[in-house]
């Protein structure tokens, strides 16, 4: 237990002291209080009447009330974090290589697989903590445009489904641990995760039939975002979610014990 908290000591350490951990926090803030702002934008038009490009954003927002509101929210927990979720393990796998840094962690006396849980942990922590600031910043800016149909219950509801789809989005991002692993570096996991992100809008749009067996569409079909009238979740949708995360642990962890990392 001692020798996890060294190694989870150590990566937190590198992790909320590096610039990235901030930039990520004003990522996720900015991109918050800018859906607030298209929502307000939706609801005064004429404030964007000059603007075609603006006009046609603030359209597609759907309904400028909080249940609308709610479901941009889900739909930034389960798409943008697709993104950032991913970068951030991607990062926390991938700067030991980018920094040359692998063979000196490697060399302290802390088993590889308290590493690699440890910066699981880490990866976790990061991601829910992105999330948290995405919500509570997205409840700030709908509370400051006064959007109607307020309810404390429906809010208590959305911040459920919110981190729900969250922990989801987390869980099938661990995969990308694996590929920044492999590939030593950051192309790989980057790559990665624009291939899932592509992959997911062509199956959701295309062949919605597959929709509940394809893991990283999962997330959107729990919060609803995946569209009406779709498939939705089965038994074997949660499995198949389950088995994704357990994969990129369970290869993650067989590549730094077995891997050469020289």
């Amino acid at each position: 237990m001692r020798a996890f908290y060294e190694a989870f000591r150590t990566e937190s350490l590198k992790a909320f002291r590096s610039k990235i951990f901030l930039i990520t926090i004003v990522v996720f803030a900015f991109i918050s209080l800018m859906i607030g702002l298209l929502v307000y934008f939706s609801m005064h038009p004429e404030l964007i009447s000059n603007s075609a490009l603006m006009s046609a954003k603030a359209t597609i927002l759907g309904q400028s009330d909080w249940r609308g509101y709610f479901g941009l929210l889900y739909q930034l927990a389960a798409m943008l974090g697709m993104i950032g979720f991913g970068f951030v393990a991607g990062w926390v796998f991938g700067r030991e290589y980018s920094d040359r840094t692998v063979t000196d962690l490697l060399a302290l006396p802390v088993s590889r697989s308290m590493i690699v849980t440890a910066k699981f942990v880490v990866t976790i922590i990061w991601s829910f903590l992105l999330a948290m600031v995405m919500f509570i910043l997205g409840l700030a800016g709908g509370l400051l445009i006064n959007l109607e149909n307020w309810s404390g219950e429906a809010a208590r509801h959305a911040f459920s489904v919110f981190m729900n789809t969250s922990a989801l989005t987390i869980l099938v991002s661990f995969p990308v641990a694996f590929f920044a692993s492999w590939g030593k570096g950051y192309l790989l996991p980057i790559g990665y995760i624009i291939l899932t992100m592509i992959m997911t809008q062509f199956i959701i749009s295309g062949i919605p039939g597959l929709t509940s067996y394809f893991p990283w569409a999962i997330p959107a079909l729990y919060c609803g975002v995946a569209g009406p009238g779709g498939p939705g979740l089965i038994p074997a949708s949660w499995i198949i979610l389950g088995m994704t995360g357990i994969a990129g642990l369970a290869g993650t962890l067989a590549w730094w014990r077995y891997a050469d990392q020289k």
